[in-house]
């Protein structure tokens, strides 16, 4: 049973499960289906935040339930609920959870010094936030806490995902450099001299996780990134390769020099990189796919968003999430000067 089937990750998700001769049922409110799925896969309409409609769906019980919605205590309350009738669940989580040494998390990133500095790697021992209401990365460590704990009850593996990338995302980061390429800009600026490294997962291998840890029960959690952590400079790059197209990068030390310039939605003043050497030990874990060579995709899936469309009506959670993205009369002022 995936909840939150039609997402960009659970599309995948039902492929892989499927492949793999699981009987699924794809779960979501409008009870859709992916052009990609077999024939064999069911469909059930249900919104997950409806307790008796969720009951329902599950009816007399599955073997795995796979949620790629889950947030907070009243979704861990839901889930233990059905333990009766779950055989084990994993569930998609959020690297933002981890705090560093110093209690600095992705709750505290605006406040001066307040980034986290993570160790290289970071591993899934790493120290957590302190679990909560108030944000959505409290929400995330408080899930994991309350499943953890049941988990001789209803055995979860938690997939802490990285900056997710694929069609169908609807806060695509990849967002700031396709529409600077549309829109025909020949230089883009880049603070921390284009070094930022914020580690991106790709939805075809957070499948590739899902399908494992079904199939190997147990109380987990469990890193969910690419194998490589590219700079943005070099995303920048590959992206202007699929476009065709030549840009040319001003590197700039330091922060971002203007409040809407040379920051992109991967910019981090210090390196956010995950090691997935733990569910390589534990679920026999092999990536399937590296950054580069899903670009296409997800370019060719942003361009069709955007056709005739204003960036902000297309994506309004990334406008919601990070403003202007493309205050070019900011860049060209700066770069004037």
């Amino acid at each position: 049973m995936v909840i939150g089937a039609t997402g960009q990750i659970g599309r995948l998700a039902v492929s892989a499960l499927a492949r793999d001769d699981w009987e699924v049922t794809a779960v979501s409110r409008g009870g859709g289906r992916d052009e990609d799925w077999p024939e064999e896969v069911r469909v059930a309409r249900a919104d997950r935040a409806d307790d008796t409609a969720l009951a329902a769906v599950i009816g007399d019980g599955c073997d795995v339930l796979v949620d790629m919605v889950a947030y907070g205590t009243e979704h861990a309350r839901q889930l233990t609920s059905l333990a009766g009738r779950v055989g084990s669940a994993v569930v998609i989580s959020s690297l933002s959870v981890y705090e560093d040494d110093k209690g600095r998390n992705f709750d505290t990133q605006d406040e001066p010094d307040g980034f986290p500095e993570y160790p290289v790697p970071i591993t899934e021992e790493q120290r957590t936030i302190r679990p909560g209401d108030t944000s959505y990365s409290t929400r995330k460590a408080a899930l994991e806490h309350d499943l953890l704990a049941a988990g001789d009850r209803l055995p979860t593996t938690l997939l802490r995902a990285g900056a997710i990338h694929g069609p169908h995302c609807r806060t695509p980061r990849e967002l700031y450099f396709v529409k600077r390429n549309l829109d025909g800009r020949t230089r883009r600026i880049l603070a921390f001299g284009g070094e930022s490294r914020f580690h991106p997962a790709s939805v075809h291998n957070i499948a590739e996780l899902i399908r494992l840890a079904a199939a190997r029960p147990g109380s987990r959690v469990l890193n969910a990134v690419d194998p490589q952590a590219p700079t943005v400079a070099e995303i920048a790059g590959a992206i202007d390769a699929v476009m065709g197209v030549e840009t040319e990068s001003v590197l700039v030390d330091g922060g971002p020099p203007a409040p809407t310039v040379g920051d992109t939605p991967w910019t981090v003043p210090v390196p956010v990189i995950c090691s997935m050497s733990a569910a390589e030990r534990e679920l026999g874990y092999r990536p399937v796919v590296r950054y580069a060579e899903t670009l296409p995709d997800t370019v060719a899936w942003i361009e069709r968003q955007l056709a005739g469309r204003d960036w902000r009506e297309a994506y309004p959670r990334m406008f919601q999430t990070y403003g202007d993205l493309f205050d070019y009369a900011a860049e060209d002022a700066w770069l004037e000067a």
